[in-house]
């Protein structure tokens, strides 16, 4: 059947379409996504009036075209922009009148379990244990276990475009980049932050695989030297840290049009490059990882694959 999956995150709003059925790889028809940058439409933590239009206006164009490639049904979800808005009922009420779409807020730990479930079924079940890292724009989750689902999930404010808005970027960055001092301290506090429950993740010992998903690591493995995405999903794609470090280095003293520029990097992501890199580098080493695993397939994989698993081929859904 095709199906559609609407990931409405801090960053970007997505519709991904595939053809799906029980047992088989989720195959990618058709794609429809808008750089909202919802985060950055939070004004005293409140969603703004402009932010919920870009929202509504997405939205409908969304489910037009899932209606037009013929989609059976689509699931819908938003992440931490709007998960943390103050007025986030406010937005769901406003979304679902104007657009008769119904958003489930996930919560951090259901990302990171559904992400999980993602990488596992990508890498199988003889991949042994499974240590699995998603960089989004409002959050960081973390998982880990030995079996379809993580024995441990949790999640930690601390997004590539959440860290550049609130400590990177206050003002207009690339005219006045923080300086090194700056840098060092909040590389202290991502730091503190991520080991505070580093040890639940410690205590099981070294996965033998690390892993990590989404756009964000996918960037840094470009810059990095990895494979492009014209080469396909199956080329192996690696994070080494030794490579990361180099750059976190370089990224700091670049301006945004210079990151963007770089390979793997879209113009709408540039300015939360250095943060995104800050964050990998605090993952690496306090979970004392060496190399990262780049997984092809994230949340919205985990989300279709679970619904998959859930679903009841003869009860009929709207698409929205």
């Amino acid at each position: 059947m095709r199906l559609g999956v609407l990931d409405i995150g801090s960053n970007t709003g997505h519709l991904l379409i595939v053809d799906a059925h029980l047992g088989a790889a989720p195959m990618p028809a058709s794609s429809y996504k808008e750089p909202l940058r919802l985060a950055e439409h939070l004004v005293d933590g409140a969603v703004s009036d402009a932010g919920v239009v870009a929202l509504t206006n997405f939205i409908k164009g969304a489910v037009e075209m899932a209606e037009d490639k013929g989609c059976e049904r689509v699931f819908s979800f938003a992440t931490s922009a709007v998960r943390d808005a103050t007025n986030a009922q406010e937005v769901l009420e406003q979304v679902t009148r104007e657009t008769n779409c119904d958003l489930v807020v996930l919560s951090g730990a259901d990302e990171a379990r559904l992400t999980f479930l993602a990488a596992r079924r990508w890498y199988g079940w003889s991949a042994g244990r499974l240590a699995v890292f998603d960089i989004g724009g409002g959050s960081l989750e973390i998982a880990g276990g030995v079996e379809e689902l993580p024995d441990i999930a949790w999640s930690l404010p601390l997004g590539a475009g959440r860290l550049t808005r609130e400590r990177i970027r206050p003002g207009a960055w690339g005219a006045n980049r923080p300086s090194d001092d700056e840098i060092r301290v909040i590389r202290t506090e991502i730091r503190a932050e991520i080991a505070r429950n580093a040890g639940a993740l410690l205590r099981a010992g070294t996965p033998d695989h690390a892993v990590a998903t989404s756009k964000t690591f996918r960037s840094l493995s470009r810059i990095c030297g990895s494979a492009p995405s014209s080469e396909g999903p199956f080329v192996k794609r690696v994070l080494r840290a030794r490579d990361l470090r180099s750059w976190t280095t370089k990224l700091a003293s670049m301006d945004e049009e210079s990151i963007a520029e770089l390979p793997g990097v879209s113009a709408n992501r540039a300015h939360q490059m250095l943060a995104g890199s800050l964050i990998a580098e605090a993952v690496m080493d306090i979970f004392e990882v060496e190399e990262l695993e780049i997984c092809p397939w994230a949340l919205r994989e985990g989300v279709i694959l679970d619904k998959l698993d859930r679903i009841d081929p003869n009860t009929p859904e709207t698409v929205t």
